[in-house]
């Protein structure tokens, strides 16, 4: 369906020689919060890890944001996650630059080039996940909770076509959480 931004029929998903999901199929539409619940160990991060082609889908066919990831060629996987913002289970933050550069680092990466137009989408995003004070600071100086915000911050800030997060406010406490989410709105 030309509406869907993910679709997967019938998806086998390995990690390395182990059978971690079978016969999967799902559709996600454009607009459509989603959420996998299911016990430590059940396939949730495997899931998202052959959506943005970390690792394959064996069998089946699968479609993220128009790409068929089901056939994808390692030269097409910096094309897909273009299309992609991923927020990590344990952040992924460069920690050899602060959370203004870690955030300047991927919208460069995604095709933007203008410094102003990156300045002012930097701190629209920590603003919304009250940062702004926060972007000179070294990952390490954060608390948990704050890179975890930065890490919401940089899947957001190419306005991405599907947002995929691995238990995106496992550090935040309720208040936070419901900050985070509302800038999805």
């Amino acid at each position: 369906m030309a509406d869907n931004v993910i679709e997967i029929s019938g998806g086998t998903i390995y990690q390395c020689e182990t059978l971690v999901l079978s016969d999967v199929n799902l559709e996600i539409r454009r607009g459509q919060f989603v959420y996998l619940i299911g016990k430590t160990g059940s396939g949730k991060s495997s899931l998202l890890k052959a959506l943005y082609a970390d690792i394959p889908l064996l069998n089946g066919r699968a479609s993220v944001a128009g790409f068929p990831v089901h056939e994808i060629k390692s030269k097409q996987v910096p094309f897909l996650r273009r299309k992609l913002g991923i927020i990590f289970q344990d952040f992924e933050l460069l920690m050899d630059r602060n959370v203004y550069d870690n955030l300047a680092f991927v919208l460069r990466s995604t095709g933007f080039n203008d410094k102003e137009q990156i300045k002012v989408k930097i701190d629209s995003a920590l603003a919304k996940v009250d940062l702004s004070s926060k972007s000179h600071k070294m990952p390490y100086e954060l608390s948990g909770g704050e890179q975890q915000r930065v890490a919401f911050c940089r899947a957001l800030a190419n306005a991405p076509r599907v947002l995929l997060a691995d238990e995106p406010t496992g550090n935040l406490d309720p208040a936070t959480s419901d900050t985070v989410f509302s800038a999805l709105m």
